[in-house]
């Protein structure tokens, strides 16, 4: 059996747990690679204009593996408990995939408000390909162990940078969007060719991130909104400016991040990608950015 795992949007938030879960088991599983100009056009060509450009990636990423696996493996995320909801690509990406290509799905739900976890979704699937329940709980204790202790390490190294004499920008991004090879890598070499240490708003305490984000708004009940300008709130004494980067037309982004703008008192700038083509007018924004960071600063 061969399972497909799209290297885009999940695969960022939960991915390898779910990776390192499946091998566990001895599972196959085929990973798309880092996004190529291709499979953003290919996803283009199968999603509908209102769609975002992270959401039409995954479409991409789905359309690679079609044909290369006999299962692909989508969630429904939904929620973290009340006031930590995520966005609405997250729970009907599974049924989206189901209406445009001809692909037998694997599911599960994530929804905490009816106790629904990735526990018990990654427990229903292997008991679906006949996996004994102690295997698998082996097999999920190992991939959480696994993503834990890599994360803490990631945490202090995003941390560690902080220490630096070198100018400091906290990057605010979805995790699908700063670690995409088309959409977040070119922006991040871009700012450190300036000498900018880039600090990541997904590799703080997100758990204290959103407690902090009330200072902005008390009203989030986004998830991954509220960690992200809560990570501003967190690092806002030692930074000397934020870049915003998210994709076209990302409703959550749009308010989220105007929220914090409309607050911000260092200099920032507010990427949206749309066009793949556009990197020399990103290139002379970030440019201008960063002169002056230094004259600011």
């Amino acid at each position: 059996m061969k399972i497909g795992i799209p290297h885009a949007l999940f695969y960022y938030l939960n991915g390898e747990i779910v990776v390192n879960f499946l091998k566990k088991l001895d599972i196959e599983v085929i990973i798309s690679p880092k996004t190529t100009k291709k499979i953003i056009e290919d996803g283009i060509k199968y999603s509908s204009d209102e769609m975002c450009l992270s959401m039409k990636n995954y479409i991409g990423h789905v359309y690679y593996l079609k044909d290369k696996c006999e299962y692909l493996l989508i969630p429904r995320i939904d929620n973290y408990y009340t006031f930590n909801q995520t966005c609405t690509n997250f729970l009907s990406a599974c049924d989206i995939v189901r209406n445009i290509f001809n692909i037998k799905v694997l599911d599960y739900n994530i929804d905490l408000n009816n106790n629904n976890t990735l526990k018990k979704g990654l427990f229903k699937i292997a008991n679906t390909l006949g996996y004994k329940d102690s295997i698998i709980n082996d097999a999920y204790l190992y991939a959480v162990n696994m993503y834990t202790n890599k994360r803490k390490e990631l945490i202090k190294l995003n941390m560690k940078k902080l220490e630096s004499d070198n100018k400091k920008i906290l990057l605010i991004s979805h995790p699908y969007n700063t670690y995409d090879e088309m959409i977040g890598t070119p922006i991040i070499k871009m700012l450190e060719n300036e000498k900018m240490d880039v600090i990541y708003c997904d590799l703080l305490d997100s758990s204290m991130c959103r407690k902090l984000s009330t200072n902005i708004s008390s009203e989030l009940y986004w998830k991954y909104s509220r960690e992200a300008i809560g990570a501003y709130e967190m690092v806002k004494n030692r930074i000397d400016g934020v870049v915003f980067l998210s994709t076209f037309p990302c409703g959550l982004d749009s308010l989220v991040n105007e929220l914090l703008i409309l607050k911000l008192k260092i200099p920032y700038l507010n990427i949206i990608i749309d066009d793949m083509n556009a990197s020399n007018g990103i290139e002379t924004r970030i440019e201008s950015f960063t002169d002056i960071i230094n004259c600011y600063c």
